[in-house]
Protein backbone atom coordinates (compact mmCIF):
# COMPACT_ATOMS: atom_id res chain seq x y z
CA UNK A 1 0.00 0.00 0.00
CA UNK A 2 1.42 3.36 -1.04
CA UNK A 3 2.43 5.54 1.87
CA UNK A 4 -0.21 8.21 2.40
CA UNK A 5 -0.07 8.67 6.15
CA UNK A 6 0.26 12.12 7.62
CA UNK A 7 0.63 13.49 11.13
CA UNK A 8 -2.45 15.40 12.16
CA UNK A 9 -2.23 18.55 14.25
CA UNK A 10 -4.46 18.87 17.34
CA UNK A 11 -6.70 21.24 15.39
CA UNK A 12 -7.00 18.74 12.54
CA UNK A 13 -7.95 15.96 14.95
CA UNK A 14 -10.75 18.19 16.22
CA UNK A 15 -11.88 18.80 12.64
CA UNK A 16 -11.90 15.08 11.88
CA UNK A 17 -13.67 14.18 15.13
CA UNK A 18 -16.37 16.74 14.39
CA UNK A 19 -17.41 14.57 11.44
CA UNK A 20 -18.45 11.74 13.78
CA UNK A 21 -21.71 13.56 14.50
CA UNK A 22 -22.15 14.13 10.78
CA UNK A 23 -21.91 10.38 10.17
CA UNK A 24 -24.56 9.69 12.82
CA UNK A 25 -26.76 12.50 11.51
CA UNK A 26 -26.56 11.17 7.96
CA UNK A 27 -27.46 7.70 9.20
CA UNK A 28 -30.53 9.06 10.99
CA UNK A 29 -31.59 11.15 8.00
CA UNK A 30 -30.82 8.82 5.09
CA UNK A 31 -32.17 5.69 6.72
CA UNK A 32 -31.73 2.14 5.52
CA UNK A 33 -29.48 1.08 2.66
CA UNK A 34 -26.42 3.18 3.41
CA UNK A 35 -22.93 2.50 4.67
CA UNK A 36 -21.15 5.65 5.85
CA UNK A 37 -17.45 5.54 6.69
CA UNK A 38 -15.16 8.18 8.19
CA UNK A 39 -11.49 7.60 7.39
CA UNK A 40 -8.44 9.24 8.96
CA UNK A 41 -5.27 9.43 6.85
CA UNK A 42 -3.12 9.44 9.96
CA UNK A 43 -3.04 5.63 10.07
CA UNK A 44 -4.19 3.98 6.86
CA UNK A 45 -3.83 0.51 8.39
CA UNK A 46 -6.53 1.47 10.90
CA UNK A 47 -8.13 4.35 9.06
CA UNK A 48 -11.80 3.74 9.87
CA UNK A 49 -12.59 5.94 12.88
CA UNK A 50 -16.39 5.83 12.53
CA UNK A 51 -18.62 3.56 10.48
CA UNK A 52 -22.34 3.06 10.06
CA UNK A 53 -23.27 0.05 7.96
CA UNK A 54 -26.82 -0.71 9.05
CA UNK A 55 -27.90 -4.14 7.84
CA UNK A 56 -24.67 -4.64 5.89
CA UNK A 57 -22.15 -6.01 8.39
CA UNK A 58 -18.52 -6.06 7.38
CA UNK A 59 -15.96 -3.45 8.26
CA UNK A 60 -15.68 -2.11 11.78
CA UNK A 61 -13.88 0.74 13.50
CA UNK A 62 -10.14 0.26 13.13
CA UNK A 63 -10.36 -1.38 9.70
CA UNK A 64 -7.82 -0.35 7.04
CA UNK A 65 -8.54 1.98 4.17
CA UNK A 66 -9.50 0.29 0.89
CA UNK A 67 -7.60 0.40 -2.37
CA UNK A 68 -10.63 2.04 -4.00
CA UNK A 69 -10.71 4.81 -1.40
CA UNK A 70 -7.01 5.43 -2.04
CA UNK A 71 -7.68 5.50 -5.78
CA UNK A 72 -10.46 8.04 -5.33
CA UNK A 73 -8.20 10.11 -3.07
CA UNK A 74 -5.56 10.13 -5.82
CA UNK A 75 -8.11 11.27 -8.39
CA UNK A 76 -9.34 14.08 -6.13
CA UNK A 77 -5.76 15.24 -5.54
CA UNK A 78 -4.46 14.88 -9.09
CA UNK A 79 -7.39 15.62 -11.39
CA UNK A 80 -8.16 19.11 -10.11
CA UNK A 81 -11.49 18.00 -8.69
CA UNK A 82 -13.49 20.12 -6.19
CA UNK A 83 -12.99 17.66 -3.32
CA UNK A 84 -15.46 14.89 -4.01
CA UNK A 85 -16.23 12.20 -6.53
CA UNK A 86 -19.21 9.90 -7.03
CA UNK A 87 -19.21 6.61 -8.88
CA UNK A 88 -20.80 3.18 -9.18
CA UNK A 89 -19.06 0.15 -7.70
CA UNK A 90 -19.51 -3.30 -6.15
CA UNK A 91 -18.38 -4.62 -2.79
CA UNK A 92 -16.55 -7.91 -2.28
CA UNK A 93 -19.88 -9.75 -2.20
CA UNK A 94 -20.75 -8.39 -5.62
CA UNK A 95 -23.50 -6.12 -4.33
CA UNK A 96 -24.01 -3.01 -6.51
CA UNK A 97 -23.30 0.37 -4.93
CA UNK A 98 -23.62 4.02 -5.75
CA UNK A 99 -20.77 5.62 -3.86
CA UNK A 100 -19.23 8.97 -3.05
CA UNK A 101 -15.84 9.87 -1.61
CA UNK A 102 -15.58 13.32 -0.07
CA UNK A 103 -12.29 14.88 1.03
CA UNK A 104 -11.99 16.33 4.53
CA UNK A 105 -9.47 19.15 4.63
CA UNK A 106 -7.37 20.37 7.51
CA UNK A 107 -4.79 23.11 8.04
CA UNK A 108 -3.68 24.73 4.80
CA UNK A 109 -6.31 22.81 2.85
CA UNK A 110 -4.49 19.48 2.92
CA UNK A 111 -6.65 16.36 2.91
CA UNK A 112 -6.68 14.71 6.34
CA UNK A 113 -9.52 12.25 5.95
CA UNK A 114 -12.29 10.90 3.76
CA UNK A 115 -16.03 10.58 4.16
CA UNK A 116 -17.27 7.66 2.09
CA UNK A 117 -20.98 7.05 1.46
CA UNK A 118 -22.13 3.82 -0.15
CA UNK A 119 -25.75 3.23 -1.11
CA UNK A 120 -26.72 -0.40 -1.68
CA UNK A 121 -28.68 -0.41 -4.94
CA UNK A 122 -30.19 -3.80 -4.11
CA UNK A 123 -31.99 -2.41 -1.06
CA UNK A 124 -35.67 -3.43 -1.37
CA UNK A 125 -37.90 -0.55 -2.42
CA UNK A 126 -40.37 -1.44 0.33
CA UNK A 127 -37.65 -0.91 2.93
CA UNK A 128 -36.77 2.47 1.46
CA UNK A 129 -40.40 3.57 1.50
CA UNK A 130 -40.78 2.44 5.10
CA UNK A 131 -37.78 4.55 6.10
CA UNK A 132 -39.46 7.63 4.59
CA UNK A 133 -42.57 7.29 6.74
CA UNK A 134 -42.73 8.91 10.16
CA UNK A 135 -43.11 6.46 13.05
CA UNK A 136 -46.63 6.25 14.47
CA UNK A 137 -45.43 7.39 17.90
CA UNK A 138 -43.73 10.51 16.53
CA UNK A 139 -45.18 13.89 17.42
CA UNK A 140 -46.69 16.04 14.62
CA UNK A 141 -44.30 17.10 11.89
CA UNK A 142 -42.09 20.09 12.65
CA UNK A 143 -42.84 23.27 10.71
CA UNK A 144 -39.90 25.15 9.19
CA UNK A 145 -40.11 28.79 8.12
CA UNK A 146 -38.60 29.64 4.73
CA UNK A 147 -38.56 33.43 4.87
CA UNK A 148 -37.28 35.86 2.24
CA UNK A 149 -35.40 37.91 4.84
CA UNK A 150 -34.73 38.06 8.59
CA UNK A 151 -37.57 40.52 9.22
CA UNK A 152 -40.06 38.09 7.72
CA UNK A 153 -38.46 35.25 9.69
CA UNK A 154 -38.94 37.10 12.99
CA UNK A 155 -42.53 38.11 12.23
CA UNK A 156 -43.51 34.59 11.14
CA UNK A 157 -41.82 33.11 14.21
CA UNK A 158 -43.76 35.48 16.48
CA UNK A 159 -47.01 34.40 14.81
CA UNK A 160 -46.14 30.71 15.25
CA UNK A 161 -45.23 31.26 18.90
CA UNK A 162 -48.39 33.27 19.49
CA UNK A 163 -50.57 30.55 17.97
CA UNK A 164 -48.91 27.89 20.11
CA UNK A 165 -49.22 29.89 23.33
CA UNK A 166 -52.79 31.03 22.68
CA UNK A 167 -53.85 27.43 22.11
CA UNK A 168 -52.53 26.45 25.55
CA UNK A 169 -55.38 26.95 27.99
CA UNK A 170 -53.09 26.34 30.98
CA UNK A 171 -51.30 29.68 30.41
CA UNK A 172 -52.96 32.65 32.11
CA UNK A 173 -53.86 35.57 29.81
CA UNK A 174 -51.52 37.83 31.80
CA UNK A 175 -48.60 35.50 31.05
CA UNK A 176 -49.23 34.99 27.33
CA UNK A 177 -46.72 37.55 26.06
CA UNK A 178 -44.08 36.35 28.48
CA UNK A 179 -44.51 32.77 27.26
CA UNK A 180 -44.33 33.92 23.65
CA UNK A 181 -41.02 35.65 24.40
CA UNK A 182 -39.80 32.57 26.25
CA UNK A 183 -40.65 30.39 23.25
CA UNK A 184 -38.90 32.74 20.84
CA UNK A 185 -35.88 32.68 23.13
CA UNK A 186 -35.78 28.87 23.01
CA UNK A 187 -35.94 29.08 19.21
CA UNK A 188 -32.91 31.47 19.27
CA UNK A 189 -34.90 34.17 17.46
CA UNK A 190 -33.36 36.89 19.62
CA UNK A 191 -29.96 36.19 18.12
CA UNK A 192 -31.26 37.95 15.00
CA UNK A 193 -30.62 41.68 14.63
CA UNK A 194 -33.62 43.91 15.45
CA UNK A 195 -35.64 40.93 16.66
CA UNK A 196 -36.68 42.68 19.88
CA UNK A 197 -38.35 45.73 18.28
CA UNK A 198 -39.92 43.51 15.61
CA UNK A 199 -41.31 41.23 18.31
CA UNK A 200 -42.60 44.20 20.28
CA UNK A 201 -44.34 45.58 17.21
CA UNK A 202 -45.93 42.22 16.37
CA UNK A 203 -47.19 41.77 19.95
CA UNK A 204 -48.20 45.45 20.32
CA UNK A 205 -46.05 45.91 23.43
CA UNK A 206 -42.99 48.05 24.08
CA UNK A 207 -39.42 46.85 23.40
CA UNK A 208 -38.69 47.40 27.09
CA UNK A 209 -41.40 44.88 27.96
CA UNK A 210 -39.83 42.33 25.61
CA UNK A 211 -36.44 42.96 27.24
CA UNK A 212 -38.02 42.54 30.69
CA UNK A 213 -39.58 39.20 29.78
CA UNK A 214 -36.35 38.08 28.11
CA UNK A 215 -34.27 39.04 31.16
CA UNK A 216 -36.60 37.13 33.48
CA UNK A 217 -36.52 34.04 31.24
CA UNK A 218 -32.72 34.08 31.17
CA UNK A 219 -32.51 34.54 34.92
CA UNK A 220 -34.74 31.49 35.44
CA UNK A 221 -32.47 29.47 33.15
CA UNK A 222 -29.41 30.49 35.18
CA UNK A 223 -31.04 29.84 38.54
Amino acid sequence: MEQTEIVLTPAERLILNSYRDLVCGLEDYLGIGYEIVLHSLEDVEHSVVKIINGPHPGRTTGAPITDLALSMLSRIENENRPGYISYFSRNKKGEPLKAATIAIRGVGGRIIGLLCINFYLNTPLSHLLDSLCAPAQQSPAVTETFAENTRELVVQSVEQARAQVMADGSILPSNKNREIVALLHRWNIFKIKDSVPLTAQALDISPNTVYLHLRNVRQEEDA
